[in-house]
């Protein structure tokens, strides 16, 4: 081999170990980099037969495993909604257990009832009745009005949602192009196809995606239920907000809104949309449907009690059509106006000493005038009766027949099941997700293996270098003679 020849091997050998090291030391540093991929060098050999160069860097990333993950993340997306949903009920509904339930409240004033039937001439006794009652329409109440600000939470949520996923499917079709025109060229894309995996990572927690290889590292994106969402061009994801959620809108109604698809509406059914599977639909689940069912649930319950207290026969002093001990806002509960009850619920303000009532119509009467008879407990322990009493469940809570308390028992005992489910479920969503993440990132940067490869390089460039150094030292020795 000439001078020349083997100047040229150990000079390119020296490129080649000095590129090799920055690539590792690149990978070294982006080991916790989300979005990474791992970069290798491709070398080959001149085209003369000497020396080596360059062929190609290679980003890796297993494929399968990063669909796996981005499922994962998808799924937990949904739950960790859900969770929150059934949570926040729970904050406010209470454990079964707890003091401050909707159940113990019940029961609270229940026993406030037992214990003012005992001593009819007690003020205190029918003040604590009366306060009661007042602390059981306040938990209900604060539930109703929480489900609302949970729809309209959603509400919001969605809108910023398809705002982002608009925005996330026009930067990916942006860097679809970047990156061809990079490899066309023969640079590496690495960077940028870096860039492009963490945008389809944050959308397929919006909604679930299927990445499709394109020629010159370009990609598709379908939603897992089959949408298209990038192929020549992004899809145009569009959503009408409304800036008030009431209890009286719904989807079906058409006061509250879906999506469109490239200007086509499509179902918005968490269970059969096409974008279903991310935290998407689960927003529109809890604005459509459990926020719906909860709200319905809560309002069947208000009216179970308010027409407990109604009844005619219960309370002689009430003129026809007067309120009973509890009120649609002061009213009289007509039967066709349930929806948003729960919201609506109030104690009569003819007993209420925080409304300027008198406490002692409990015992007395509604509609009494000035009190009766202080050791007469008549009509406490009707409403004790009616408490107590077996009524058919309204059909938005549940079916058979329960008491008051064991109404607000069954609820209370409903929801917190729902939220046990819901935390299941997430359970299982978050360590799969967590399992998914550890899996692909064991695929990416081995420091171990990066470090000892390292050390090979090292051993590479001093080899190359000593020759060199050889073939400077040959040629000085030419150069004296």
């Amino acid at each position: 081999m000439s001078l020349t020849a083997a100047s040229y091997n150990a000079l390119s050998g020296l490129n080649m170990a000095s590129l090799t090291s920055r690539l590792i030391s690149d990978n070294i540093a982006n080991s916790m980099t989300p979005g990474y991929g791992v970069r290798t060098l491709g070398l080959t050999s001149d085209h003369n037969g000497s020396g080596v160069k360059v062929q190609s860097i290679t980003r890796f990333v297993d494929p399968v495993l990063l669909a796996n993950r981005r499922e994962a993340d998808a799924l937990l997306a949904s739950t960790s909604t859900m969770t929150r949903f059934y949570a926040r009920i729970e904050d406010i509904i209470g454990l079964p257990d707890d003091e401050s339930s909707l159940s113990a409240r019940m029961t609270r004033f229940q026993a406030d009832l037992l214990e003012a039937a005992s001593r009819p001439d007690s003020g205190i006794r029918l003040d604590q009745a009366a306060h009661s009652a007042g602390e059981l329409v306040d938990v209900i109440n604060e539930a109703a009005t929480a489900v609302q600000d949970l729809r309209n939470d959603a509400e919001k949520d969605i809108a910023a949602q398809v705002v982002r996923m608009n925005d996330l499917l026009a930067g990916i079709d942006e860097l679809n192009t970047s990156i061809s025109k990079t490899m066309i060229s023969g640079k590496s894309a690495a960077p940028l196809v870096d860039q492009r995996q963490n945008m389809i990572d944050e959308l397929a927690k919006i909604v679930p995606v299927k990445e499709v290889e394109r020629e010159n590292g370009q990609i598709s994106l379908y939603s897992a239920g089959g949408a298209i969402l990038l192929d020549i061009e992004p899809a145009e994801i569009g959503f009408t907000q409304v800036n008030l959620v009431t209890q009286y809108a719904t989807l079906d109604n058409g006061q509250l809104y879906g999506l469109t698809l490239n200007g086509r509406d499509i179902s918005v059914d968490p269970d059969r949309s096409a974008l279903r599977g991310g935290s998407l639909m689960a927003a529109f689940e809890v604005r459509d449907v459990t926020g719906v069912e909860m709200q319905a649930r809560l309002d069947g319950m208000a009216r179970d009690l308010v027409e407990r207290f109604e009844d005619p026969a219960l309370d002689a002093t009430r003129a026809p059509g007067d309120p009973g001990l509890f009120t649609d806002s002061g009213s009289a509960f007509n039967p066709a106006d349930e929806l948003g009850l729960a919201q609506r619920l109030a104690l009569n303000a003819a007993v209420d000493p925080d409304q300027g009532g008198e406490s002692w119509r409990l015992r007395d009467g509604l509609g009494a005038a000035a009190p009766g008879e202080i050791g007469n407990a008549d009509l406490i322990q009707d409403l004790m009766g009616a408490m107590e009493g077996a009524r058919t469940a309204p059909t938005s809570v549940g079916t058979g027949s329960y008491s008051a308390t064991g109404l607000a028992d069954y609820v209370t005992s409903l929801i917190s099941t729902e939220r046990a489910r819901a935390e299941s479920d997430n359970s299982f969503a978050a360590i799969r997700q967590t399992e998914m993440s550890a899996l692909l990132d064991a695929d990416g940067v081995d420091t171990d293996a990066e470090l000892a490869s390292l050390m090979l390089v090292e051993q590479v460039y001093a080899a190359n270098a000593q020759v060199m150094q050889t073939i400077d030292s040959m040629l000085q020795t030419l150069m004296e003679i």
